[in-house]
């Protein structure tokens, strides 16, 4: 493990090194910032495949119901019926959860890195490099400590505040938007059943960008760089990506309305 932690703050620190002439003594947070982007570039084929996958699912909500309704009696009747459904489709229910999942290990790198003393043995020199006057190894807690809230590096957890929120705000507003265009967003389970909670989850799913306020405060700066850039390339991705799923809802409510025949569509 010290090895692999040795290995990636070198290229923590090649990263720096190369932006070093543009960003002088910010050269170690913008290669977090880029090593974020590279990390996101990675996974954005399965993010692509996730909105797919998502749109996919919005269509197939008629057909599901009728399955329901055909084999609400018969779990396992309806749960093998839609996985036929699923299968002919070409949707897989855990698409959508990949690309979150693939993020997690580069989040805890950059954690794990800037939470610790030593890497392989040696004092670890990153933990000296700031982000202007707020060292990238410390938390919201160590610049109160340091000047206040408004002090020098109170400054720069507030404008990272400032980012997430208006970030928050926007997802807020735009998943909102897209539960009203999609009421059929989809909340059963494999037996095509209601999955207990789940109602309640989906009304809380837009409030919870804002946790990454709470997320931004504890951990160290790097990390909160991480989550930042992160939470931002999202925001930006799922508009991109999902820019017409209102569109798609609209036409799908109406597809639903009694006396109205749904056709299947492919992927």
């Amino acid at each position: 493990m010290s090895v692999f932690m040795s290995a990636f703050a070198d290229l923590v620190g090649a990263l720096a090194d190369v932006l070093h002439p543009l960003f002088q003594t910010a050269s170690t947070a913008a290669a977090i910032v880029l090593f974020t982007a590279l990390v996101r570039l990675a996974v954005h084929p399965l993010s692509r495949a996730a909105a797919r996958g998502q749109k996919a699912r919005t269509r197939l909500q008629p057909q599901i119901a009728e399955l329901r309704k055909k084999h609400g009696k018969n779990p396992e009747r309806m749960q093998k019926a839609l996985m036929e459904l699923h299968k002919e489709e070409k949707v897989s229910p855990l698409s959508g959860c990949l690309p979150s999942l693939l993020q997690m290990p580069a989040f805890f790198l950059l954690y794990h890195l800037f939470s610790s003393q030593k890497i392989g043995g040696a004092p670890n020199a990153l933990l000296g490099h700031q982000l202007f006057d707020a060292p990238l190894g410390e938390r919201w807690h160590d610049a109160l400590a340091h000047g206040g809230l408004f002090g020098a590096q109170g400054l720069v957890y507030l404008g990272l505040f400032a980012i997430v929120a208006v970030v928050a705000t926007f997802n807020f507003r735009r998943t909102k938007r897209q539960m009203t265009a999609n009421p059929v967003t989809p909340t059963t389970g494999p037996d095509g059943q209601p999955v207990p909670g789940m109602g309640t989850m989906t009304k809380l799913m837009p409030l919870m960008s804002f946790a990454t306020l709470f997320t931004v405060s504890v951990v160290p700066l790097a990390a909160a760089l991480y989550v930042v850039t992160s939470t931002t390339w999202t925001a930006i991705e799922r508009a991109v990506l999902y820019r017409d799923m209102s569109a798609a809802g609209t036409a799908m409510a109406t597809a639903v309305q009694p006396g109205r025949r749904v056709r299947r569509s492919s992927v």
